[in-house]
């Protein structure tokens, strides 16, 4: 009798290695879920460094087009008999400086854009980096 009380007490090997492993595929589920919320935030982050840069880039765009405006209309100016033009400033001046307004808001855009990418957070989850080590 005395050793059948010893046995209920015990767990068996059985139940040992189930628990264990039960218990592994929990902290393998809990490992995923965290390394899924770090690719996110990570993601996230650099989307919005994304939307920052072509922000930035589409700026750049509409000052090369307000520059090539101003070169089409430095040459009509040039062209032109002296007096012909009344006003103060010339058109091809007036472009020239929005161009230089918008190149300076791009520039400023696209700092902006690379301080976020500098910024962002890499994942230092030591599974994302067992999986990102065949990327580098």
């Amino acid at each position: 009798m005395a050793s059948d009380v010893q046995g209920t007490l015990e767990p068996s090997t059985l139940t040992l290695v189930s628990g264990i492993l039960v218990d592994l595929e929990h902290l393998v589920e809990q490992q995923l879920q965290l390394t899924r919320r770090e690719i996110e935030e990570e993601l996230r982050q650099s989307s919005v460094a994304v939307a920052i840069l072509a922000s930035g880039v589409g700026f750049f765009f509409l000052a090369a087009t307000a520059l090539c405006l101003a070169g089409s209309h430095l040459l009509h100016w040039a062209t032109s008999p002296p007096g012909t033009d009344p006003a103060r400033l010339p058109l091809w001046e007036c472009h020239a400086i929005v161009a230089l307004l918008l190149l300076v808001v791009g520039g400023i855009l696209t700092q902006v854009a690379r301080i976020r990418f500098r910024s962002v957070t890499k994942c230092r989850n030591p599974l994302t980096e067992i999986l990102e080590e065949p990327m580098r």
